[in-house]
């Protein structure tokens, strides 16, 4: 396993086996052996996670675990999936510590319970780079009701989940805090709202409660992970489409709105930033009634924002009937 107190062998028995799950064979093999239930086809997805990138390095061990499955489960959800398991490769710099891996396992353990997602297998190896954890999420829905991103149609009505830009900007105030220098909009913000965007930042929250109602009532969705302008984008692209949105109607948290009123220029930033993990979503008129009563009872908020119509330019973003032109839709790795 390279420098620490436990070999590989150890690491696994005493860390992680604890949390694994029917299928994993006791995390004692190569592989897992999963069954599916009849009728139900499996949905995999896969998502890494590498520290200066997606996290920081002194970020909360359990926080960087528990951000490393959620950010897999929202992709879940946009499918309309229920969580099967988790594999998971982690690479584990030189110096670490068996404290810091427990409260690793801690955070994933907790959450893998909470989502009944539990671990079947995975990998760990030592990097000369930076921390970093890949995770392929696996789950499963009835045959042919999974929903997919190449589904949006004209006429559809363009939904999103919860709140838009808390994390961007929760990020934007952790790397002003960092650099020992809090952007000045984050002096119209209370110390309750900079600790709502900051643990946005730190704690996707994905959507699954709405699991079944999406496979029931969803035409077409996708988790906006990079920034819902961007991800609108990808998903009308891949449907043949093209939308009309009303930025107006965008749900913003009382966080998000004031410091968007303390400094304009973080339109793109909540617009376009990233790390939302909200679902977007296109659904038929008639189903936008029963998917809203699906989320309220599930406490998760669900606000219309557009409409999706024909042609395949790209989506038109509105604020007070003007145009606005995002020039970077998304973030990007490259």
């Amino acid at each position: 396993m390279g420098s620490g107190p436990l070999s590989e062998d150890d690491l696994i028995a005493t860390i992680f086996a604890p949390l694994a799950g029917p299928g994993s064979l006791g995390l004692e093999d190569d592989v897992a052996l999963l069954s599916l239930p009849d009728g139900h086809e499996l949905v995999a997805t896969t998502d890494g996670v590498v520290a200066g990138v997606h996290f920081f390095a002194d970020d909360p061990p359990e926080a960087i675990a528990r951000k490393s499955l959620r950010v897999n489960l929202s992709d879940l959800a946009a499918k309309g999936a229920e969580p099967l398991g988790f594999l998971l490769t982690l690479a584990l710099q030189e110096g670490w510590t068996r404290p810091w891996l427990e409260a690793f396992a801690g955070g994933l353990g907790g959450d893998a319970a909470a989502y009944r997602c539990p671990l079947v297998g995975g990998d760990t190896v030592r990097t000369p780079g930076p921390l970093s954890v890949s995770i392929t999420g696996l789950g499963h829905v009835p045959r042919g009701t999974m929903v997919k991103r190449t589904a949006a149609r004209a006429g559809d009505v363009l939904a999103v989940t919860g709140t838009i830009g808390d994390a961007a900007l929760g990020l934007g105030l952790r790397l002003g805090v960092a650099a020992a220098e809090a952007p000045a909009w984050a002096a119209a913000l209370s110390a309750g709202e900079q600790a709502h965007i900051l643990d946005r930042y730190l704690h996707p929250q994905p959507r699954l409660a709405l699991a079944s109602a999406m496979r029931a009532r969803a035409r077409c969705a996708m988790d906006v992970s990079d920034g819902l302008v961007g991800d609108l984008r990808k998903m009308l692209r891949a449907s043949g489409v093209s939308a009309h949105v009303d930025l107006d109607r965008v749900p913003l948290s009382p966080a998000a709105r004031r410091a968007l009123a303390a400094d304009a220029s973080l339109a793109m930033t909540i617009f376009a930033g990233g790390d939302d993990y909200e679902l977007l979503v296109t659904v038929a008129p008639g189903e936008v009634e029963p998917l809203g009563r699906a989320a309220r009872a599930a406490g998760i908020g669900l606000s219309v924002i557009g409409e999706v119509v024909a042609g395949t330019a790209p989506p038109a973003f509105l604020s007070a009937g003007r145009e606005v032109d995002f020039a970077r839709g998304s973030y990007s790795h490259f």
